[in-house]
């Protein structure tokens, strides 16, 4: 397995059955191009098999930290390490980057995202809700 941080939209497209929706060349882009906005790919044998997304947040009295956006491997490829290797890169990447920590909001009854995140060695802080709006 090779991870890789995407570089181009054309990266971004050929993983595009990893993500939940069809990648908008646009939307690419302008990912790529936002400072702080980081998307690392794992490649099987040539293939993209899983992806992170990451997003650098910062705030005037705290710095930055990483948030974990969105973590996907392919069906076949599940339950063989790529998630656990992906996030660690991620992770890895954001002490580089002078990151004081990372997060994920995750579903309570996502058992294996639960399972990949704690096996990186993330913990549950149990002390969070998620309130989200709706814009058009």
């Amino acid at each position: 397995m090779d991870i890789r941080r995407a570089t181009t939209p054309a990266e971004v497209a050929a993983a595009e059955h990893l993500f939940d929706h069809p990648v908008r060349p646009e939307w690419a882009e302008r990912f790529l191009g936002t400072g702080g906005h980081h998307l690392l790919v794992a490649y099987v044998d040539g293939e993209p098999v899983g992806f992170v997304s990451g997003v650098e947040t910062v705030h005037p009295d705290k710095g930055a930290e990483m948030f974990l956006y969105e973590l996907g491997v392919a069906g076949p490829y599940r339950r063989r390490g790529i998630g656990r290797a992906l996030v660690l890169r991620l992770d890895a990447l954001g002490r580089r980057l002078g990151c004081y920590g990372m997060w994920v909001l995750v579903d309570t009854d996502n058992d294996v995202a639960l399972a990949t995140y704690r096996s990186a060695g993330g913990k549950d802080d149990g002390s969070c809700s998620v309130i989200t709006w709706e814009f058009g």
